[in-house]
């Protein structure tokens, strides 16, 4: 630290510029550091460009500077840009006189963690959660891989030399004991929070949008994300099928997504639906809100694995932000079960027909039991309590408070 006080933060994340991942989910996090930081401090943002290298300190916030570098898969290129990253980053740490690494998810932390063995800079690990394991359960590592095996040996490194770690949920606490064996003195909680402004009341069925879309007289079920991966595909296609022959020609789907209409026909033709109960987006973020605000209920398919436990979907906090009742698999984070114990939407127990209409069944009582008035006053409350970024300055305001 600085004579006045001051601080210089690296920030390392495992991600392009213009990842979503950065856009609206690092980002606003960083504002909120930036404000607690002493006066005249400086937050220096690490990103990985996929297709390219944008260029060195390209200004993005005030008191905020943008280095980037070129990614490489993990293997031997991979092994080579980590490198030749931390070479660059040391020289940073010492000209920018940075006094504290802070590393967003285990990926970014194992930069970190090399980083401050050798300069001996704190190390926090940001948004800590499995990684290695997660990528074995999606199927896109295999437990024996090399990729596997030094990701979850650095995950354990960084756990014992992390100064502190901020967890999505409290259960990665015991994660952190069954399979790193040590549970950093400094745990902090901090769920993915909403920018309770920007998704509100105000983006509520707005008459322009559903008339321009044609979906008067419509209940809407939205779903913001991918298919595949970490996510559900042709399941989420069976649901819609079961919530089809529940509500008929009433319900319509809005996909806000990155897919195409031709990577999703596939799985609507396997279900036996029609294209025409779809529209599918891809939506920049400031026109989400009042394109999910159009909805009567939402759906967030995160396939069910145990890793799933300790992370937080952003869209959760989103729909609740909204008023939506949400539809969830089981298992998820601590949302499937504020889920269930606030009465706001319902719990997927199982992927097969049975599991589908229970939770469509579900849904559909909390749909009658009011008006999306009524509902919002129901929901809302609980993006107040579980997603506000009050929440997260208290956790940065600990950390970094002058």
């Amino acid at each position: 630290m600085s004579e006045s006080g001051s601080r210089n933060i690296l920030v390392i994340t495992y991600w392009d510029r213009s990842d979503p991942l950065v856009v609206n989910y690092t980002l606003p996090y960083l504002r909120i550091m930036k404000d607690v930081l002493p006066e005249g401090s400086r937050i220096h943002l690490v990103t990985l460009e996929r297709g390219g290298t944008v260029p060195d300190a390209t200004p993005i916030m005030d008191g905020l500077v943008h280095h980037s570098f070129p990614y490489r898969s993990f293997g031997a290129s991979g092994l080579g840009m980590i490198m030749r990253l931390i070479l660059s980053l040391r020289r940073i740490i010492r000209q920018e006189g940075i006094d504290t690494l802070h590393a967003w998810c285990t990926p970014a932390g194992m930069v970190g963690y090399l980083l401050s063995v050798l300069t001996r800079k704190p190390l926090i690990i940001d948004s800590y959660e499995p990684h290695a394991e997660a990528m074995v359960e999606n199927g896109t590592w295999r437990r024996g891989s090399l990729a596997f095996r030094t990701l979850f040996l650095f995950e354990r490194w960084q756990t014992r030399k992390a100064k502190a770690v901020v967890a999505a949920s409290e259960g990665m606490r015991i994660y952190a004991e069954e399979k790193y064996g040590f549970v950093p003195e400094v745990f902090m909680v901090k769920p993915a929070c909403v920018d309770l402004d920007r998704f509100s009341s105000r983006n509520l069925k707005r008459a322009d949008l559903l008339q321009a879309m044609g979906l008067e007289g419509k209940m809407v079920a939205v779903y913001a994300g991918k298919f595949g991966g970490i996510y559900l595909d042709q399941e989420v296609f069976d649901l819609f099928r079961t919530a089809r022959d529940h509500w008929g020609d009433r319900l319509h789907v809005l996909l806000l997504t990155s897919h195409t209409l031709d990577e999703l026909r596939p799985f609507m033709e396997k279900a036996g639906l029609s294209q025409d109960m779809f529209t599918i987006r891809f939506v920049l973020p400031h026109d989400v809100p009042d394109l999910m605000g159009l909805a009567d209920w939402a759906l967030t398919p995160v396939k069910p694995v145990p890793t799933k436990r300790y992370c937080t979907p952003i869209k959760n906090g989103e729909y609740w932000a909204l008023g939506l009742p949400v539809m969830i698999t089981s298992g998820i984070s601590d949302d499937s079960g504020i889920i269930e114990k606030y009465g706001i939407g319902s719990v997927i127990a199982s992927l097969d027909r049975d599991g589908y209409k229970a939770a469509v069944e579900q849904m559909d009582r909390i749909l009658e039991s009011g008006d999306r008035k009524y509902l919002y006053a129901k929901v809302r409350p609980v993006a107040e309590r579980y997603r506000n970024y009050k929440l997260a300055e208290q956790v940065y305001r600990s950390l970094y408070g002058a």
